[in-house]
């Protein structure tokens, strides 16, 4: 059971289950922005596909990096810890706890795999796989970088650097299918007349 405040926001279930439940509120969003784009001449396909990914960069996103910025039992006790080398963390923790480092290596390879999922179908400036990298990285960095800071008993590493930005890649290359199909839906969006007068 989840109890108090802390319980909810403060824990893994409780972010959990905060997710589950707003999953109909991700949905009526999506719903609600195509409706008004749609009300404003955009096309139906246009409408829809912009709506979902704005909505699923938020709905996928946020919940893990919430997760990641959850402080550890001697939050602020202790000074943060920064490892620096590619590979050792990942490589040390798959040698002596397997079903943990497989936990550890999924989680951040869904950190930004929504934003790398979705961005390119949002953006036509992102519809690269080195530019999602580069963005999931930079992201990245900023989350490692605040654990740092305040001291939240977390390891920053640059292996958690390299897993979110190869998750990010990775879903984009799912999804690249779909990108020429995002421009040339919204190539067909209505255009503004003239202006009268001018």
């Amino acid at each position: 059971m989840v109890k108090g405040w802390h319980g909810w926001v403060g824990t893994f279930t409780g972010v959990a289950l905060i997710t589950v439940a707003v999953l109909p509120l991700a949905a009526l969003a999506v719903w609600a922005l195509a409706r008004r784009r749609r009300a404003t001449g955009s096309t139906p396909a246009w409408a829809w596909r912009r709506s979902l990914a704005e909505v699923g960069i938020v709905y996928g996103t946020v919940p893990w990096v919430w997760l990641t910025m959850l402080p550890g039992d001697r939050a602020g006790a202790v000074p943060g810890r920064a490892s620096l080398v590619p590979l050792r963390d990942l490589f040390a923790i798959l040698s002596s706890e397997p079903v943990r480092a497989t936990v550890q290596i999924v989680g951040n390879l869904l950190v930004f795999a929504a934003l790398g999922f979705f961005a390119p179908l949002r953006f036509a400036a992102l519809a690269s796989v080195p530019r999602i990298l580069a963005l999931a990285a930079g992201c990245s960095v900023l989350i490692e970088t605040a654990q740092y800071v305040l001291r939240l008993d977390r390891v920053s590493s640059v292996d958690d650097v390299l897993l979110n930005a190869a998750g990010a890649g990775l879903a984009a290359l799912v999804s690249r299918r779909w990108w020429r199909a995002t421009a040339r839906v919204s190539s067909d969006r209505p255009r503004a007349g003239p202006v009268p007068g001018g």
